[in-house]
Parts: structure tokens; C-alpha cells; sequence
């Protein structure tokens, strides 16, 4: 979601090297107007202020610019220990002292969907309307489909999990059924901590007349799983981050929506379409709870994905 502030970025003419935790890095390699990618050592929680200072000896004097896209403190630090002269970010965490030109936060009941958001930080008017683009390569992607046998166009993807928790999960049952009603392999992508479920999605559908479905989660690279999605005829996801990356790769796909917002985090591609029971008028009892933006439903029903059946999905598809 942070690519069209990059492309702006490059546009005018500054070179960028990004920041990264590893396992994002692999995403701003796919971004062509990013010169270099630069893997962040730090492992999850706390402030890690002896790592980071370390680090930032190694950034002082290469940087004009630091553009601090995440909210948090300690996002903001290591910009501020390099001594990078202009540090632009939102407002947020007492983060005052470390940033030298502060946006200020919207209300949470007006914030932009997150592309924009992001956008906004160049400082460039009219970024509604900015859309995420990746490239893969080629020839990497022709020897990872003939690495999983499976051949351009003639395979889905399902994505099947989501880190934030279960109120963003269409049910594994739900994943399972569909696969068994597509003329074509499925692939299950993610995670390792997702292997588990799509373990039990693909011994579902593989139950049933077209033992189809394979489980790749935990089991391929991002980049791999970068040119899975690019090569499928289809993608069914929940919102989560590869929903993203098909949307910036512009294949066909269908995003579920449950405890989440298309309005705050939409796949922003025409390829795309939302099927999210809250704005179906059809649907009853309304679901006035939603989005409740919890990991976990807090009335115990999940309806807003436990009701989306897989003939609807299918359907969309």
C-alpha cells in the first residue's frame, strides 16, 4: 500500500533505498523504483534501542529524506539516531521530538483508505485515486509454475488466512467447498502459521469428487508466492496482505470482508470485487456491528463470514 507513495516519490526525482523487516523486504524488491532494500535486524516488540543505534551509524550522512510510514514510536527513532536531516511522518506515540515535518492524524471515523493515507506523506495534492502496482519477473515466474506443475490461467488461488485473528477468516469449510465446485487445481497460499488450516482445507475438499487442492502455506517463498498469484486465473482471499499483492499484480479476485473495512483497506484494482455482508441490503438482519476491527467476533456469531456461502462465491468468481 505504500508503492504509489514511492512511484510519486521516484517521479520527482529521488532515489530510494526502504527500510524493511525481512519478511517484507521481498515486497519492495518487486517495486522497480526502489534502488535499494535494506533488512531491518529487529525482532518483534520493544524498543531494541542498542540494535538501532548500531544501525543508524551505518545510515548517518547517505539520507536527505526519511519518509516514516508506520505510526509507532519506534519507527520513528532510527530516522532521528541516523541524524537524517528531514524526517516527514503522521503525528502519533510522542513521536514529535523525533519527526521534523508532522501531518496530523485524521479522525478515525474520516481516515482515507491506507493507499492514500501513505500517499499523502509526499506532500502531492490528489492522492485519492493512487493504485498499487508490482512487477514480477518473468522467467522466475515461469520456472516457479513449471516448478509446482501447474500452468498460466488454469489454476485458482486461495489465501486463506489472516495473522489480525479469526474475525477476518472465511470459514476453512467454506474455502473447502468452494474448491471442490471449481473446474480447476486450487492452490492454498500463506504462511506457516497457516499450514495447519490449509492442511485441513485441502483434506476437505480433497474428499469430495475433484481431489484438486494442494496447500502451499508455509511452503514457498514470498517471491514464489509473488508469481503463484500473478499465474492464477483467479484469486479468493480474505483481507490480508497477498489480497493486496493480487490487486497490485491486477488479477481477477474475490476479497471477503468480515470484521474488517473495504472502505479503509480495499483491493484497489478493477480486477477486483468485494463481497462484504455489510453493504448488502439483501442480507438480514443488517450487521449493524460491523466493522468491529477485532481479532475476534465479540458477540460469538461471526456472521459477517460465517454467512457468505461458497455459491456466492462462486458466483462473483
Amino acid at each position: 500500500m505504500t508503492e504509489p507513495l514511492l512511484r510519486r516519490l521516484q517521479a520527482r526525482g529521488e532515489r530510494l533505498t526502504v527500510g524493511a523487516l525481512p519478511w517484507v523486504a521481498p515486497v519492495y524488491r518487486a517495486m522497480p523504483q526502489v534502488d535499494e532494500v535494506i533488512e531491518f535486524p529487529f525482532a518483534h516488540g520493544g524498543l531494541q534501542l542498542k540494535a538501532r543505534r548500531v544501525l543508524a551509524r551505518t545510515m548517518q550522512g547517505r539520507f536527505d529524506i526519511a519518509y516514516v510510514c508506520p505510526n509507532s514510536l519506534k519507527s520513528a527513532l532510527l530516522p532521528f539516531l541516523a541524524r537524517i536531516p528531514k524526517r516527514v511522518g503522521y503525528l502519533g506515540e510522542g513521536r514529535i521530538g523525533l519527526l521534523t515535518h508532522r501531518l496530523k492524524n485524521p479522525p478515525k471515523h474520516q481516515r482515507p483508505p491506507m493507499v492514500a493515507f501513505y500517499s499523502a506523506l509526499s506532500s502531492e495534492p490528489d492522492v485519492a485515486a493512487d493504485r498499487p502496482r508490482l512487477q514480477v519477473d518473468a522467467a522466475l515466474c515461469a520456472a516457479v509454475l513449471g516448478h509446482h506443475g501447474v500452468a498460466q490461467g488454469a489454476y485458482y488461488v486461495f489465501v486463506h488466512g489472516a495473522e489480525y485473528g479469526p474475525a477476518k477468516r472465511w470459514p476453512a469449510a467454506r474455502f473447502a467447498e468452494l474448491a471442490q465446485q471449481l473446474d480447476a487445481p486450487v492452490l492454498l497460499l500463506g504462511s506457516g502459521k497457516e499450514a495447519a488450516l490449509g492442511d485441513a482445507i485441502a483434506q476437505q475438499a480433497n474428499a469430495g469428487l475433484r481431489p484438486n487442492c494442494r496447500n502451499l502455506a508455509g511452503r514457498t517463498t514470498l517471491e514464489d508466492a509473488f508469481c503463484l498469484i500473478a499465474g492464477a486465473r483467479a484469486v479468493v482471499s480474505n483481507d490480508t496482505g497477498l489480497m493486496h499483492v493480487a490487486a497490485a499484480l491486477d488479477v481477477s479476485q474475490v476479497a471477503l470482508f468480515g470484521s474488517s473495512s473495504p472502505l479503509h483497506t480495499p483491493p484497489l484494482s478493477a480486477s477486483a470485487q468485494v463481497v462484504w455482508l455489510k453493504n448488502d441490503p439483501a442480507y438480514l438482519p443488517p450487521l449493524d456491528c460491523a466493522p468491529c476491527f477485532e481479532r475476534e467476533c465479540p458477540l460469538g456469531h461471526t456472521r459477517c463470514l460465517n454467512d457468505i456461502t461458497a455459491e456466492r462465491v462462486l458466483q462473483v468468481l
